[in-house]
């Protein structure tokens, strides 16, 4: 049974660049906003940018209960043996408090991109003969296919870039014991064309890459939302904003549908790499 995952990662968990930073100056700073997300309640924090196993360390050293997650490494960079020995020394200092968050990335990304559902099939059939028990690993999965391999292969499912609809959707696919910890973008802003502009630059890069647009698609989105960097339909369903109340009951339509844990990345106009402590503040706020 995942209950115990599940109520280690609580309901809430923050998406961030920034904190995978390897800056060795930085590594305070990191430790710093990590105990303060902690502090704020926060149960999960989540490293983009292809991030790795070392990269939770100054994060899980500057914490006591944070459980920290890739979002994702891609199976294409790093091999199933290194990964497999690196999971092991972070579980041994910091034991049942870090998830091995897999993907397997875009075709754009990985010149070696090839027959990706089996090249994550194999990757996971290594990291079980290397010891890595399904429980401490989960799958960004969007489409059917990879939902059910989530299912079969590991603790559950980080789909990215997703609407309550396809949460509702993975649910079905995953029935009720997995986790199911989509990610969710949140603009702090009211007024509504400074918040879609900020939402376009956010969304503009994922544009280009076909595994979200397909997802998109599938969803019912059409090619005319995809074009001019997104409708304001789109926009509107990918991300949150306005007042707190229609902010809180944006992230409230994932756990109505099926989400155990909401991993929620604010959007800003600072650097995709900083660490947006106001911001994460006031959402914590908003959740309370």
């Amino acid at each position: 049974m995942n209950t115990a995952l599940k109520e280690s990662v609580g309901r809430y968990g923050i998406w961030s660049v920034g904190l995978r930073s390897e800056e060795p100056d930085r590594r305070a700073e990191l430790g710093a906003a990590a105990a303060e997300l902690e502090q704020l309640g926060f149960g999960a924090v989540w490293l983009g940018g292809n991030s790795a196993a070392r990269h939770s360390l100054p994060l899980l050293e500057a914490t006591s209960r944070l459980v920290v997650g890739t979002s994702i490494q891609s199976i294409w960079d790093y091999d199933a043996v290194t990964s497999a020995a690196a999971f092991a020394e972070v579980e041994a200092a910091h034991p049942g408090r870090f998830l091995l968050g897999l993907g397997v990335s875009h075709a754009k990304r990985a010149e070696q991109y090839r027959r990706p559902y089996s090249a994550l099939v194999e990757y996971l059939d290594a990291l079980d003969a290397a010891g890595v028990p399904a429980g401490r690993r989960v799958v960004a999965a969007l489409g059917p296919r990879t939902l059910g391999l989530a299912r079969e292969r590991t603790a559950g499912a980080i789909p990215y870039l997703v609407t309550p609809e396809h949460t509702a959707q993975a649910r079905r696919i995953l029935g009720e014991e997995p986790l199911l910890a989509p990610e969710f973008k949140v603009v702090l802003e009211t007024d509504p064309d400074r918040a879609r502009a900020l939402a376009r630059d956010s969304l503009a890069m994922y544009l280009a890459l076909p595994n979200y647009t397909n997802n998109f698609l599938r969803l019912g989105f059409t090619e005319d939302d995809l074009a001019a960097g997104g409708s304001d339909h789109l926009i509107d369903a990918l991300f949150a904003w306005g007042d707190d109340a229609r902010i809180r009951d944006r992230i409230d339509a994932f756990h109505q549908a099926g989400a155990d844990h909401v991993v929620l990345q604010v959007v800003t106009d600072d650097p995709r790499d900083a660490l947006p402590r106001p911001a994460w503040q006031k959402l914590a706020t908003i959740l309370s």
